[in-house]
């Protein structure tokens, strides 16, 4: 049984780990911390815990922390550097939800995110927690750089491309929508319910935060740096992202239908759906799937991608838990294998 602290468990992030973890047959939660939480039971903001999980808030303690097997950071960016070092010392492993470890370059990190890097010297050691590009190298890590919400889409979606070379990596373009959970727990006006109902709105389009982890992950997989146009937009549901990319071919004989099917044959998280579908979002809430739909209007050179995918859970904690399982040896989809909850 893996033993499992979780730092951060009052956010959106923090209870979706904790419902999967409930069901999951090979690891429990010890600890779970909370410094405004402290001693409140997890049931009471959570009451779909209750029940199920039976542990209160604690304040963050490192003795405690590294009675585990594992620890998930469910943080805002900023919080796990200033501790990652500290627990790592003590030999238990880490998977991070933030953006802290997900981008290699340092300055750059520290320009988009408006800090100084508390670990600088462990983000060379974190492997990027993308499970269909880095498996291998996810067996063997003992600190997790989970990817963004945004960045599973997109990277999901055009690695197949990518990987056999066939198109214009100069010219790719991300028109990426968001479920209001993907802003976090935190009190906004923006977010409010009469603010966010019964409209539609792209926001950062000048730039957001996980365009340059974008940028790394696709010139990761096509070898040389890439031109991607990123713009995201807000979708008035709670959970759920659909993402539309658009690609030119270099190569017009490629099958890109049979180039998806393919790639992603044995994933056992990604479902290509047949020629002509088009994915929803309702068939991924609160499951780890992400669904994908591969177009070529009038047989031309664009290909059309769709990508849809929980932003909670392969998103973020499903696709951490997915992490977990291949770095303790466990199958891949304890805990993970419930369907998309439909209506």
């Amino acid at each position: 049984m893996v033993k499992v602290g979780i730092v951060g468990g009052t956010g959106y992030t923090g209870a979706e780990l904790l419902r999967l973890l409930a069901g999951h047959p090979n690891a429990k939660v010890t600890v779970i911390t909370s410094r405004t939480e402290a001693g409140v039971p997890v049931a009471d903001p959570y009451p779909n815990l209750r029940g199920v999980v039976d542990l209160c808030f604690s304040e963050p303690d490192i003795e405690s922390l590294a009675s585990c097997d594992l620890v998930f950071f469910a943080t805002p960016h900023g919080v796990a550097q200033n501790t990652v070092p500290a627990i790592l010392a003590t030999g238990t492993k880490v998977i991070d939800l933030s953006a802290d470890f997900r981008i290699r370059d340092i300055p750059l990190w520290e320009h988009w995110y408006g800090q100084p890097h508390a670990a600088a010297d462990l983000v060379p050691k974190a492997v990027y927690g993308l499970p269909e590009y880095n498996r291998s190298a996810i067996q063997t890590a003992d600190l997790i750089a989970c990817p963004g919400c945004y960045p599973t889409s997109v990277q999901l979606g055009l690695m197949p491309l990518l990987l056999a070379g066939c198109v214009d990596t100069a010219d790719l373009i991300a028109n990426a929508a968001s479920g209001v959970s993907g802003a976090g727990r935190q009190a906004s006006v923006a977010n409010l319910y009469p603010e966010v109902s019964d409209s539609f709105k792209a926001y950062a389009a000048s730039g957001h935060r996980h365009l340059p982890e974008i940028e790394q992950g696709l010139a990761d997989m096509a070898g040389s740096a890439v031109g991607l146009t990123f713009v995201p937009h807000l979708l008035p549901i709670n959970r759920g992202i659909h993402t539309t990319l658009y690609a030119n071919l270099t190569d017009t004989e490629v099958d890109v239908q049979a180039l998806y099917d393919q790639c992603y044959a044995s994933e056992p998280f990604v479902d290509v759906l047949p020629a002509g579908s088009h994915p929803e979002t309702r068939s991924v809430r609160g499951s780890n799937y992400c669904r994908i739909s591969v177009h070529r209007p009038g047989n031309g050179k664009k290909v059309v991608v769709l990508v849809v995918e929980d932003n909670l859970t392969k998103g973020a904690s499903g696709q951490a838990v997915q992490c977990m399982n291949i770095m303790f040896g466990l199958p891949e989809n304890n805990g993970l294998s419930m369907p998309g909850m439909v209506p």
